[in-house]
């Protein structure tokens, strides 16, 4: 049999690939695009490592591979065919360049989120993140080795519970009873990979398409991303120097229904405010009223400078019209990714059913180790000194702000967390390109509107910059815009 054996196969000797892989995908390129037709014969290995410059066992590794793949067959005393069994390929020109090419066809919408990658050297205020760098890694490490070894001793690091460990569930329970004021069980707590999943969760449980969810004008995005994502209407309320405006909600829940609203009680995202208590209980009135759902995110409780912070909306509310979200990854760091949802027991097992079909549960060793970290007061302990860190660099910040840039700006001084909200007049633009070529960024305010308004204004994290970043990125920041 007559074996046309010139298959025009390169090899690239720099390659990064081995050899015998680029056989197989050069053989494979060349069956796909018609040249190789079903049945054909190829040379034998010998053969073809002798024009390849490669070894005979190279071929056969390449052979092998395409063969177990079903690319080709071989037959005893034959030799080596593509396969007769593959379908007939179109081996039409492929189209010119002006020819538009189709690609992956991708359902709905993507959210209206981006993330930025900034040059080294750029100080970055974020929306507020903790400083990485006081995390207390030899402690955790020291907690995730026990928790690792325990954990493969005793056959226990396979599938378990969705809803999280049961010892981490029972130590965020013991931490919201007595620190928060509510009244909760493990059976009312779901583990989550950061409190985005909670807010994830807490759509996909409330938002089905076309349900009114309310957001503050100004909003965590998200958040409001996540209940887009699921095709709600988001409408937008009112926001003062006081927080949400409790007559915008009520005007909007008596022009449609209203499902859920979404609060940032304790230190309003993105301006930092507290809401005062007789919003608090005209907010819990119009829950009752309307039959909405309140969703709070409380993401930075344990940071509250000036006294004891103000307990939760969820301390005074059932949970038949609430649930509570909270994080971990502000106490000790983003990555450890560790969220929790509350809500009723319902509403858990829910949510467990939900993370099933996500990513089927979280990360046990790191929910164990954390968990004892959490008994023996070591989350506790470390969550006081950062306080006190945090506060610090508030002031820092503040003063800093005050002397480079004056009257020109508008500071809301918070009570505690991690970020402050400064606004300015339409002479003066904080977000001006000129700022990245000085290695200073920040997120420009109108990333948090929820109706698309113009904002002058920006949210500054203060935690991950010590005093000497935090005043080295202010002066930047005048020098950029003067």
């Amino acid at each position: 049999m007559l074996r046309p054996w010139d298959l025009k196969i390169v090899l690239d000797r720099e390659a990064a690939q081995p050899a015998y892989l680029q056989i197989v995908q050069a053989l494979m390129d060349g069956i796909k695009a018609g040249r190789l037709a079903p049945g054909r014969a190829l040379p034998g290995t010998r053969e073809l490592g002798r024009e390849l410059g490669v070894n005979r066992k190279t071929v056969q590794q390449a052979y092998e591979e395409l063969l177990a793949q079903g690319w080709l067959t071989s037959e005893a005393k034959r030799g080596t065919f593509v396969s007769a069994a593959l379908p007939l390929v179109d081996i039409s020109p492929p189209p010119s360049a002006g020819d538009a090419v189709p690609g992956l066809a991708l359902g709905g919408n993507a959210p209206a989120l981006d993330w930025t990658t900034h040059p080294p050297g750029t100080l970055v205020f974020d929306d507020g993140a903790p400083d990485t760098r006081l995390f207390p890694a030899a402690l955790v490490a020291r907690a995730w080795r026990r928790a690792l070894l325990h954990g493969a001793h005793h056959n226990q690091l396979g599938y378990g519970d969705p809803r999280g460990t049961l010892r981490l569930r029972e130590a965020v329970a013991a931490m919201l009873n007595a620190d928060r004021g509510l009244n909760v069980t493990a059976a009312n707590i779901c583990i989550t990979r950061g409190s985005q999943m909670g807010l994830w969760l807490a759509a996909r449980l409330l938002a089905p398409k076309d349900e009114a969810v309310a957001f503050e004008r100004l909003s965590y995005p998200p958040a409001r991303e996540a209940f887009r994502a699921m095709g709600a209407d988001i409408v937008p309320i009112e926001l003062d120097e006081h927080g949400l405006v409790p007559e915008s909600l009520e005007a909007a829940c008596q022009a449609r229904r209203i499902r859920a609203v979404y609060v940032t009680p304790h230190h309003q995202f993105p301006t930092t405010v507290t809401m005062p208590p007789e919003r608090r209980i005209k907010l819990l009135t119009l829950a009752e009223q309307y039959g909405f759902v309140i969703i709070e995110d409380d993401y930075d409780h344990e940071f509250h400078f000036s006294h004891r912070p103000v307990l939760p909306l969820a301390s005074a509310q059932g949970w038949q019209r609430l649930l509570y979200i909270g994080s971990l990854s502000k106490l000790l760091a983003p990555s450890l990714r560790l969220g929790y949802l509350v809500g009723s027991e319902s509403a858990i097992i829910r949510a467990g059913k939900e993370i099933m079909t996500l990513d089927r549960q979280g990360d046990s060793v790191t929910e164990t180790a954390v968990a004892e970290l959490m008994e023996d007061g070591v989350v506790k302990s470390h969550a006081r000194k950062m306080l006190r860190v945090y506060e610090a660099r508030r002031d820092t910040l503040a003063q800093a702000l005050r002397a480079q840039l004056g009257p020109r700006i508008c500071l809301n001084m918070p009570q505690g967390g991690l970020a402050l909200w400064i606004e300015w007049g339409a002479g003066l633009n904080l977000t001006h390109p000129n700022l990245a070529a000085r290695g200073v960024a920040l997120i420009p305010g109108g990333i948090f509107a929820t109706d698309g308004s113009l904002v002058h204004g920006a949210r500054l994290g203060y935690g991950s910059l010590n005093d000497a970043e935090l005043c080295e990125a202010v002066k930047r920041m005048a020098s950029g815009i003067n």
